[in-house]
């Protein structure tokens, strides 16, 4: 199995491929193009701001090589936003696998005293529709951390509700993507990552 995480400007890739160490797997981070085409498995986590990494996608033809793939594909968190169609953190356009769009947590003056952005800390999802949540209840909980979010439509696989509802997880075809971080979820993290690794196709 020969699973790639995908190296661009953005942080906490190293913490994904030390949670692929944990279960066993050796991943390469590289963003050599045909190291990510003849891989199994694709990853395309990060944290970090939209529209400067969408530039740094395009100025090294990353965005159209992304969407080509045909291997399972898995974005985190940040992966996830720039897989959807565009996002108000700096009015971008993005990868547009999936038609969802990203916005911003905005607090009403009735929510200050009961939540925080950005939003950060543990929430369990509901609507599990994706084989990434094989084994794993509505009961359990994942972290996240985050100022923007997914809207919930089509390709939505599974909701948190955080002063709206929106997309934890979406699916489309062989690609997949969390809003929260499985890398940093505990066991219930790792599970979606095996689950993720284990796909049949």
């Amino acid at each position: 199995m020969k699973v790639v995480i995908i190296k661009y400007n953005a942080g906490n890739i190293r913490s994904v491929d030390f949670a692929l160490q944990r279960l066993g797997l050796s991943a390469s981070v590289t963003d050599d193009p045909d190291e990510i085409r003849s891989a199994d498995r694709v990853i395309f986590p990060g944290v970090g701001e939209a529209s400067t990494t969408m530039s740094y996608l395009r100025d090294h033809q990353l965005d159209t090589l992304i969407c080509d793939l045909k291997q399972p594909v898995l974005g985190v968190c940040l992966g996830l936003q720039l897989m959807c169609s565009h996002s108000e953190e700096g009015d971008v356009d993005c990868l547009g696998i999936f038609p969802e769009k990203v916005k911003k947590f905005v607090l009403k003056p009735e929510d200050k005293s009961l939540f925080k952005i950005p939003h950060m800390g543990w929430n369990s999802l509901s609507g599990l529709k994706t084989p990434l949540f094989d084994h794993i209840t509505e009961t359990d909980y994942f972290y996240f951390v985050h100022s923007f979010y997914a809207t919930v439509g089509a390709d939505t696989a599974a909701t948190c509700n955080y002063l709206v509802p929106f997309s934890a997880a979406l699916q489309r075809d062989n690609f997949y993507a969390t809003q929260f971080h499985p890398e940093k979820s505990g066991k219930i993290g790792a599970m979606i990552l095996e689950n993720f690794i284990n796909l049949k196709v």
